[in-house]
C-alpha cells in the first residue's frame, strides 16, 4: 500500500511480486563485479553514501508511476522496503532462483514481496492499512489483480471517502472456515454475522462493472448440508451504521451467505449489481439472499441482476422509505417484504415500500408479504410492473410464515397494500394465495392489471382470507386460504 498525498493506493501481493521480479533483474544485471547497473547509472553498493540512490531511487528509476497525482492509478512504488531497523544492504534475504554471491541475494532481497506466507498471501493487512490511513477525505485505489482475503474486515469509521476498485478481484478463503466462524462480526439479526463491516459517512464504493467479489460460496453451501442458518456464516458485505452510502458496480459470485445486508444505515444507494450464487453439489443453496434492508431508511436499489437461493431483494424490520427498480432475479424469492414479527417482544415496523419494474424467471414468488405472528406494522407497500415466468406462486401473503401455526393471533395489521401490473405465468394453479390473521385483518388492499396464467393452461385459483373490502380490491376471489396454505407449491391446488 502506497499513500500519496489524500490517495492511498493497494496492488495485489501477487503483483507487488511480479514488479520485484523484474527490479531484482535489473540489480543483478552487472557489468563490474560489486556494482549494479540500473538503467545505465552505476551504484557502487560498497560505497554508497548519503546522497547516492538508494532502494527507494531504484524502485522510482523502474516505477515511471511511483509519484502518481492524487486520484490516479498509483505505483507499486515503495514496496517491499527492508525491515524496520535493517541498513539498506541488509534486508531480509529471499532466494528468488538468480544466481550469485552473497551480497547479490541481499540486493534481491530488498525488493522481496510483501505476504506473512508465501504460499498462502493475504492482502487484508494492506487492505486495512489503506483505509486507515486514508479514511477522512481521501481516496483509496485498490488497482486490477487478484487479493487474497484471509481476514475479517471493519471498516467503518470512514468521513467522504472515495473507493475505486479498477479491475479487482477480491477472493475470500475457504481453507481457514473455521476462523470465519469465530472471528465475523455480528450484526445483531437473528445471530447472523458478517465478514465485512463497511460503513461511515458520505462514502462511495464504484467498481465500475469490472471487479469482482469471491466469497468461495460452495464450501459454504456444502459445509451447511442445507441448513438455513448455519452459526458463523458470513454475509459477504454489511453496510453497517452508514449515511450518505453509494456502492456501484460490482460483481458477486458465490457468495457466502447473504450477498449484502443494509443494516442501521439511511440514505443508501446500490446501483448496477451483477450477483449469482448456485449450487454444484447435492446441497441447495439456501439464505444467499441478494440483499435484506433492517432498521435502515432512504435505501435506493436499482439495475440488479440476482441469481440466488433464497430472497432475491427483502425488506425486513423496521424499513422505511425503500425503493426497488429495474431488478432481474433468477431462481430466487424475488421481491418480499419480511418476514417481520420473529420476536413478539419487539416489534416491527415497514412502511414506504416502491418495488417496480421487476423481472422474474423460475422465482418460488414473485410479490409477497411474510410475518410471524407477531407484533408491529406493515403498510404503504406497491409492487408495480412485475412480469415473470414459472413462479410458484406469484402473490402471497401470510401472517404465520414457516410454522403456518396461530395464524389468526397475529397483531401485525399489513395495510394499503398495492399489486400493479402484475404480469406472467404461474407454476401451478393458484396464483394468489393471501391469509391475513383474523386479528389484524388486512385493510386497504388494491389490485389492478393482474394477468396470471398457470403455464400448463387452465384457469388460475386466488384464495382470499380475512381482507376488508374485499369485493372493492380489483380481486376476484374463488375460495378461502387457509392459514397452512404454504409459502411454495408442490402441484396444483
Amino acid at each position: 500500500m502506497v499513500k500519496t498525498g489524500s490517495t492511498c493506493v493497494v496492488t495485489p501481493i501477487s503483483e507487488t511480486a511480479k514488479a520485484a521480479a523484474v527490479a531484482a533483474a535489473a540489480v543483478v544485471a552487472r557489468d563490474i563485479p560489486g556494482r549494479d547497473v540500473v538503467q545505465g547509472r552505476d551504484i557502487d553498493t560498497a560505497t554508497q553514501t548519503e546522497g547516492d540512490l538508494d532502494l527507494d531511487d531504484i524502485w522510482n528509476l523502474n516505477d515511471p508511476s511511483s509519484n502518481p497525482k492524487p486520484g490516479s492509478p498509483g505505483a507499486l512504488g515503495h514496496y517491499p522496503r527492508p525491515e524496520p531497523g535493517l541498513k539498506k544492504n541488509q534486508a531480509r534475504s529471499l532466494d528468488l532462483g538468480v544466481a550469485g554471491d552473497e551480497e547479490e541475494e541481499e540486493e534481491v532481497a530488498a525488493v522481496a514481496p510483501m505476504g506473512p506466507r508465501q504460499n498462502r498471501p493475504d492482502d487484508t493487512p494492506q487492505i486495512l492499512e489503506a483505509f486507515k490511513q486514508c479514511r477522512q477525505d481521501s481516496t483509496i485505489i485498490i488497482r486490477e489483480g487478484t487479493y487474497q482475503i484471509r481476514q475479517v474486515m471493519n471498516t467503518t469509521d470512514l468521513r467522504n471517502v472515495s473507493i475505486e476498485l479498477h479491475g479487482a478481484t477480491l477472493v475470500w478463503s475457504a481453507d481457514n472456515i473455521s476462523y470465519w466462524r469465530q472471528r465475523c462480526f455480528s450484526v445483531t439479526y437473528a445471530g447472523r454475522c458478517t465478514a465485512w463491516l463497511f460503513g461511515g459517512r458520505d462514502v462511495s464504493m464504484r467498481g465500475f462493472g469490472k471487479v469482482l467479489f469471491n466469497g468461495n460460496g460452495q464450501t459454504w453451501i456444502d459445509l451447511a448440508k442445507g441448513e438455513a442458518n448455519l452459526n458463523g456464516r458470513p454475509i459477504s458485505l454489511t453496510v453497517w451504521r452508514g449515511t450518505n452510502i453509494f456502492i456501484d458496480g460490482i460483481t458477486w459470485r458465490m457468495a457466502q451467505f447473504w450477498h449484502t445486508f443494509v443494516a442501521h444505515s439511511q440514505n443508501v444507494t446500490m446501483t448496477n449489481m451483477d450477483m449469482s450464487t448456485w449450487t454444484n453439489s447435492q446441497h441447495k443453496s439456501v439464505n444467499t439472499d441478494g440483499t435484506n434492508t433492517w432498521n435502515s431508511r432512504d435505501v435506493r436499489i436499482a439495475n440488479w441482476t440476482v441469481k440466488c437461493g433464497d430472497d432475491c431483494i427483502s425488506v425486513k424490520g423496521n424499513s422505511t422509505n425503500i425503493h426497488v427498480s429495474n431488478v432481474t432475479c433468477y431462481e430466487s424469492g424475488a421481491m418480499c417484504v419480511g418476514s417481520i414479527g420473529s420476536n413478539s417482544r419487539q416489534p416491527d415496523y415497514v412502511e414506504n415500500v416502491l418495488f417496480e419494474n421487476i423481472q422474474l424467471n423460475h422465482s418460488s414468488n414473485a410479490a409477497w408479504i411474510k410475518t410471524y405472528p407477531g407484533t408491529g406494522y406493515v403498510r404503504n407497500i406497491t409492487f408495480r410492473n412485475i412480469r415473470f415466468s414459472d413462479v410458484n406462486q406469484p402473490i402471497y401473503v401470510t401472517s404465520c410464515i414457516y410454522s403456518y401455526q396461530n395464524c389468526d393471533s397475529s397483531r401485525i395489521p399489513i395495510t394499503n397494500v398495492r399489486w400493479e401490473n402484475v404480469t406472467g405465468t404461474s407454476r401451478y394453479n393458484v396464483a394468489v394465495g393471501i391469509h391475513c390473521s383474523s386479528g389484524a385483518p388486512c385493510d386497504g388492499f388494491h389490485f389492478e392489471g393482474i394477468d396470471i396464467k398457470p403455464k400448463a393452461g387452465g384457469n388460475a385459483k386466488v384464495l382470499c382470507s380475512n381482507i376488508k373490502n374485499q369485493a372493492s380490491s380489483g380481486l376476484q376471489c374463488t375460495g378461502p386460504c387457509p392459514g397452512s396454505h404454504p409459502q411454495q407449491l408442490s402441484g396444483n391446488v
